[in-house]
């Protein structure tokens, strides 16, 4: 499993030891029943939803074209962390992951990361447009500029991921090979790199820092926007509509990026400890973005309902965004 390099006395690391969560220890097939609930729920719920959104044409707007997106990026992303973390809690082989492998699952976390923090910016831009530009939004929001937006935020992440993959896997890896963490993240796998990682951590905490930063401002302008434009709607039930629409993004939002915070601004202290917000927006948010969509959504609600034949009511009349 360990190959020799040309160098005298120096080894090239072929496979990690995943540490896994803290206490997860203790009681393993627990955890394992735990995760395996959550993981369900998570590709059961946002595949539903994809299907939903997908299938219904009352939900044809930019805003459900972009929710379909969601569920697809949800679902992949717990993909990527959570069937490994559990095979981890059986076997010790579970624990195991090659070098190529855990550069994979690198590229694909961030990849999908990366693409739904993007997303969210989108979204965000799409009820600003609805609420506050509605005259415009037609022609603004038309289907070519919404599946180009969709199609960025995929592109832009892609490429995002691939500048950190190829930054944290140049180095070399010769010494210790057990990461303190349930997956291979960038913090944990620089900590075993036999290197200088000096130049790694700014550039991960300037890109990062950057993307994550720039997508919050603009989500944070967009919303300083509607509210203003909502508190100017006369009746008490526009308000509640209009702001009925948003709360739902806000909430995800506001879930997706408070644990990546705690972990990427202090790549030195990453640890089994530090694992906990990383399984809350990798493991646990994604299993409640449909669920947060869903039961504030009233057109979701009546569209799950035809799709699994529980009824047959119309949508209301109008768009479903103002």
């Amino acid at each position: 499993m360990i190959r020799e390099t040309g160098a005298p006395n120096q080894t090239v690391v072929d496979y990690f030891l995943l540490e896994g969560l803290l206490y997860t220890a203790e009681h393993p097939r627990l955890f394992f029943l735990l995760f395996l609930l959550i993981y369900s729920i998570t590709v059961t719920g946002n595949l539903l939803i994809l299907i939903t959104v997908g299938s219904d044409p009352h939900l044809c707007s930019p805003m459900y074209h972009f929710l379909g997106h969601l569920s697809l990026l949800d679902a992949c992303l717990s993909t990527v962390t959570a069937p490994k973390a559990m095979a981890g809690l059986l076997t010790l082989d579970g624990k195991a992951i090659s070098l190529q492998g855990c550069a994979v699952q690198l590229y694909c976390f961030h990849f999908l990361a990366s693409a739904e923090c993007f997303l969210y910016t989108a979204m965000a831009y799409d009820r600003y447009l609805a609420i506050c530009r509605p005259l415009r939004y037609p022609l603004a929001m038309n289907r070519r500029r919404c599946a180009g937006l969709a199609g960025m935020t995929w592109t832009a992440g892609a490429v995002h991921s691939a500048l950190h993959t190829g930054l944290t896997f140049r180095l070399l890896y010769c010494g210790p090979r057990r990461i303190a963490y349930f997956f291979c993240d960038i913090p944990p796998v620089l900590k075993l790199a036999c290197a200088d990682t000096t130049i790694n951590e700014l550039v991960m905490l300037a890109s990062i820092g950057i993307v994550a930063a720039g997508c919050l401002i603009l989500i944070v302008i967009s919303y300083a926007f509607i509210a203003a434009a909502v508190l100017r709607i006369r009746t008490a039930a526009g308000r509640k509509r209009a702001f009925s629409t948003c709360t739902s993004h806000l909430t995800v939002v506001l879930l997706y990026y408070l644990p990546p915070v705690c972990i990427y601004l202090q790549p030195r202290s990453s640890g089994a400890g530090v694992g906990a917000p990383a399984v809350f927006y990798t493991i646990v948010t994604p299993m409640l973005n449909p669920f947060i969509y869903t039961l504030r959504n009233a057109e979701v609600k009546q569209a799950l309902r035809r799709l699994l034949g529980q009824g047959a009511r119309d949508c209301p009349a109008g768009s479903p965004l103002r």
